[in-house]
């Protein structure tokens, strides 16, 4: 059941409804933006709000791609690794069972 949770970002305040089992991780991910958008304001200190918002919206969703993509090198590498390792195996079980 969805609990309202009060949150202070760029210090305008906001109600969110929230899972219990949620709470802790939309708290860090309020403070996270908040530390941004107020790094971000700090730089350019005649940006709007919503400037702000969307530069630091475009931050965290490059961040985010860059981590996607991160994973699926990983994944592949991952992949390519344990597929050598399996033929290198096989042909060893190959030679001992000879």
């Amino acid at each position: 059941m969805s609990e309202p949770v009060n949150l202070r970002i760029a210090d305008r305040d906001y109600t969110v409804g929230c899972e219990p089992h949620e709470r802790d991780e939309l708290l860090e991910a309020a403070r996270l933006l908040d530390t941004r958008m107020r790094d971000t304001r700090n730089g350019n200190r005649s940006a709007s709000a919503d400037r702000v918002a969307v530069l630091v919206a475009l931050n965290l969703a490059h961040e985010l791609l860059q981590l996607r993509r991160g994973e699926g090198q990983e994944q592949r590498e991952i992949s390519t690794t344990l597929d050598s390792l399996s033929r290198k195996l096989d042909r060893l079980l190959a030679s001992v069972s000879r």
